[in-house]
């Protein structure tokens, strides 16, 4: 295990390579905007978190770091996969979020998609934009899932594709490393279809998402007989009928600590319909068997990678997605994520990257700091994000900041009289349709 004073070393070596090679233009101003995001416990508007005594600025900088400012999302990106280990299993939740932008007018490229919300138990349709993150579960069933990398879904797009992009560059920055790890992506119901396994069918890392209940899926092919077409589609699987499932190619039975008992079954050399070529196999997962009234069974469907493993382990993948839904909600609540009122929907994805970025800092942190709980919590051994960020000034002192301080140049001069103000051109959300495909007329 790694001494204290070599995991100070590497949280200040982290900084100072976020500072050099992650931000270019307001480097100074954009740094301290990191760590004042991390000190600053309440805030109802930006302007507020320049109130933090990390940010030696004023609140007029903090905008125009924000606006100005160039942040290198590549070389970001790059840092934060180079943290990962090269050896194991690397587990790496991919999903989407909503930034809702509910009174905005300028900003580009806005969406209607669902969002969670306390006020419905099912999700509410909100606009704004829509962000595909893919992150890194460093624990199971703790709330630490840092950002491997994000980017801003375009309307013309969706998520599922972005993803997809995602998966593949990570992949190639695994492979130029030289890692021997085996990279596991884990995704939701969202990603189980063959839009997600078709395209990173070749892809080295493994995938494994949650499919629908009421899926058909088909066997390999029968032999050729000779006239017609030859056949792509084989056996019939559907989820709904038993009696079509055959016997599985894998079965096992085990006690849990957290599910009880457990039975899992594996069927291999699946396909779907629309895709034929891209093989998959299909995880059957009961839990909690000795209630009167189990939950509903888990459909997972599984694309091994360069090494597979038994349907035990890679169950046990799924389990690590969960990390990813509060990690997410911790960057909106105590990162301000979703705080700012900006203009422009480039400055919100430099307000995205400074986000993921100050939670990296919480993540090498964790380590380093002392449980500070308020008298009404119970002690925590193991520390969650908004317990590293209460204790996270403390730590200043001893890591310092690499940003200069900030140099007085006199008042601004303001606007100047007479000079017209411009308004911003305004732009609606798009409203995503699937467009059917128009049936032929028959004479």
């Amino acid at each position: 295990m790694n001494t204290t004073i070599q995991q100070i070393n590497n949280l200040i070596e982290f900084r100072q390579a976020v500072y050099q090679t992650g931000l270019a233009s307001n480097q100074d101003a954009l740094f301290e905007l990191l760590d004042a995001l991390i000190e600053r416990p309440h805030a109802d508007c930006a302007a507020e978190i320049s109130m933090s005594p990390l940010f030696r600025r004023k609140w007029g900088s903090l905008y125009k770091a924000v606006e100005t400012g160039q942040v290198n999302e590549g070389a970001l990106a790059t840092l934060f996969v180079d943290q990962v280990p090269k050896t194991g299993v690397q587990v790496y939740p991919l999903d989407s979020t909503m930034w809702a932008h509910p009174a905005a007018r300028t900003l580009t490229g806005m969406v209607y998609s669902p969002s969670p919300t306390r006020a419905l138990k099912r999700h509410s349709i909100v606009q704004g934009h829509e962000y595909s993150l893919l992150g890194w579960t460093t624990t199971s069933r703790q709330s630490w899932t840092p950002t491997i990398t994000i980017k801003r879904v375009e309307p013309t797009s969706s998520s599922v594709a972005v993803g997809v992009e995602q998966v593949q560059w990570l992949c190639q920055q695994r492979q130029a490393g030289e890692v021997t790890a085996l990279d596991a992506i884990v995704a939701d119901g969202h990603y189980g279809n063959h839009h997600f396994f078709g395209p990173l069918g070749q892809e080295p890392c493994a995938l494994l998402a949650r499919l629908r209940r009421d899926r058909v899926l088909y066997g390999p092919p029968g032999p050729y007989k000779g006239c017609g077409r030859r056949p792509k589609h084989g056996r019939r699987f559907s989820f709904k009928q038993p009696e079509t499932w055959g016997k599985p190619d894998d079965e096992v039975e085990f006690l849990d600590e957290r599910w009880g008992q457990v039975r899992l079954r594996r069927w291999d050399n699946l396909h779907d319909k629309q895709d034929a070529v891209t093989i998959l196999s299909v995880i059957y997962a009961e839990v909690h068997r000795e209630r009167d009234k189990p939950p509903a069974p888990l459909w997972l469907g599984y694309k091994p990678g360069h090494t597979d493993y038994v349907v035990r382990e890679v169950w046990s993948w799924f389990d690590w997605r969960w990390p990813i839904e509060p990690s997410i909600r911790f960057r909106k609540q105590g990162l301000f994520w979703t705080l700012p009122a900006l203009q422009e929907s480039d400055w919100c994805d430099h307000w995205t990257w400074l986000n993921q970025t100050a939670f990296w800092f919480l993540y090498l942190a964790r380590p380093l700091v002392a449980d500070q709980h308020l008298p009404w919590q119970k002690p925590a051994a193991q520390l969650t994000p908004a317990r590293v960020k209460r204790a996270y000034p403390a730590l200043f002192s001893v890591i310092g900041t690499p940003a200069a301080p900030p140099q007085t140049r006199g008042n601004a001069p303001g606007w100047p009289t007479g000079k017209p103000r411009q308004q911003k051109e305004q732009h609606k959300p798009v409203k995503r349709m699937r467009v059917k495909p128009k049936k032929k007329q028959t004479i």
